[in-house]
């Protein structure tokens, strides 16, 4: 290919620093390569070390869910509190809801909103006695994501009394030690991972130690088995049979040549309720940049808006517009042949329905079919003129179906590869860095300087729209 795919694959097996904004290689592969494999980065051989870490997980994650962990009142773990953000909340909550049928021990909950009614409503329901949190946070310092910890940490003293207490109760994923352990938590329980591992591409490191407990390791190896063999697909097969490259084309086909703004991820199963949430931060902080690799502006579309929803509840919500609206809107279906549940009727009215939908875009309504129809059912020519052209439907509205035969650990891993996969090879088409996301950082600074100003600190030049913001709030807030 002329965007030089095959040798980008070549530069992302072979280490090579293709995050060039922040001289880093692209690693995830490893997090799920085969023990015996060797990608070296600085003359270590990582994927030794991932299983090294994974080892020690191992060990953590059974002590848990077979009841040997106790928490300061010798009572056994009950409840696991993720606290994260971004890719240390989306992609592990994902997971644990696609895998709930695999889950039978603990019960795991996800707080990432800085809004404090997340972290009040999850702890209303809790026992701190009996409640594992796990910080998950790179440096340490992650705003949101620290605010939540310091209200875990506090719950958690306010019963039991003592500061000790924080070793049993908190476990951290992070490369900063030294901060952990200022905070109370025992360095033997601070996994690690590295900063050739993107947080959105992160789930399959000690990021995803939330999945690990809620499933097992057993389970959560058969997902890294998943993302293996959809790797060894990506990185060998040839490009006309490449599922991921054969998708990130049909999605540049439509965003650059037919100026489709969005993209929707609609899929028929349940367990993938928060797929489309993963997707949105997988494509959009990926792909969502406006200068070239070498840091030219781009002239072309890159990254579209991604969205989407669990059928059939989209169905009476925005289908309408993607039937007869005026947006060109490619939709990708995903959906199971066979259920967990036990209601097999109801599964055949969900797939019906989603072959239906598929081929409703498809094929649409002729406004002679929509007429032949209403002369059938009696009505009258003027009622006949009247009605038709509100019933056509245009068709020819593109969509792509994924079944699968039954969302296991394995196949999940295969899927959300392919979709990595998907977005690398678009941002190598739109010759964009896929692996940065410097657009989360000004957004980060201004609002460490207004909330210095709520606390009466110095007052910063702000656009007039913002002083009136910042006035309002400060007349208003609860003292």
């Amino acid at each position: 290919m002329e965007a030089g795919l095959r040798k980008m694959m070549e530069k992302m097996m072979n280490a090579e620093p293709i995050n060039t904004t922040e001289d880093r290689p692209v690693l995830h592969v490893a997090l799920r390569a085969h023990e015996r494999a060797k990608i070296i980065v600085k003359n270590k051989n990582v994927v030794t070390l991932v299983r090294e870490v994974l080892e020690k997980l191992k060990f953590f994650v059974t002590r848990v869910r077979e009841a040997e962990w106790h928490g300061y009142s010798g009572k056994p773990i009950r409840d696991i509190v993720n606290l994260g953000i971004g890719g240390s909340d989306l992609g592990p909550k994902m997971v644990c809801e696609a895998l709930k049928p695999f889950s039978r021990i603990l019960n795991v909950h996800f707080v990432s909103n800085v809004d404090g009614s997340d972290i009040y409503e999850t702890l209303k329901s809790l026992n701190p006695e009996t409640t594992l949190f796990v910080v998950a946070s790179k440096t340490f310092t992650t705003q949101e994501t620290m605010a939540n910890a310091r209200v875990a940490k506090e719950w958690v003293l306010n019963r039991a009394g003592f500061d000790e207490a924080i070793a049993n109760h908190f476990v951290a994923v992070s490369t900063n030690v030294e901060a952990a352990v200022k905070f109370g938590i025992n360095p033997e329980n601070v996994f690690e991972f590295w900063n050739w591992v993107g947080g959105r591409y992160s789930l399959w490191s000690a990021i995803g130690i939330s999945i690990m407990l809620a499933v097992g390791m057993d389970v959560f190896e058969e997902l890294l088995a998943g993302a293996k063999e959809m790797d060894e697909h990506f990185f060998s097969s040839p490009i006309e049979k490449n599922a991921p490259v054969i998708l990130g084309l049909i999605g540049i086909w439509y965003n650059n040549f037919w100026k489709a703004q969005s993209y929707a991820v609609l899929p028929y199963d349940e367990h993938l309720r928060y797929f489309p949430n993963f997707l949105q931060q997988l494509d959009m902080e990926s792909n969502g940049k406006s200068v070239t690799r070498k840091g030219d502006k781009v002239e072309y579309e890159t990254a579209p808006i991604v969205w989407g929803q669990v059928g059939t509840n989209g169905q009476h919500a925005f289908y309408q517009l993607l039937h007869q609206g005026t947006k060109m809107v490619p939709v990708d279906f995903l959906v199971a042949a066979e259920s967990f549940s036990p209601y097999k009727d109801m599964h055949d009215i969900l797939v019906a329905n989603c072959f239906a939908q598929s081929e409703a875009l498809m094929r649409g309504k002729s406004k002679k079919q929509v007429e032949s129809e209403l002369e059938q059912m009696g009505l009258k020519s003027k009622k006949i003129k009247k009605l038709a052209q509100h019933k056509v439907f245009e068709g020819n509205k593109p969509s792509t179906t994924i079944i699968y035969p039954k969302l296991t650990p394995r196949r999940l891993g295969s899927l959300i590869a392919m979709y990595e996969h998907k977005a690398f090879v678009q941002g190598v088409v739109w010759d964009i860095n896929s692996f940065d996301q410097w657009g989360v950082e000004l957004g980060k600074v201004l609002t460490q300087s207004i909330l210095n100003e709520f606390k009466g600190g110095k007052t910063h030049q702000h656009d007039a729209s913002t002083m009136a913001l910042i006035r309002y709030y400060l007349k208003h807030r609860a003292k």
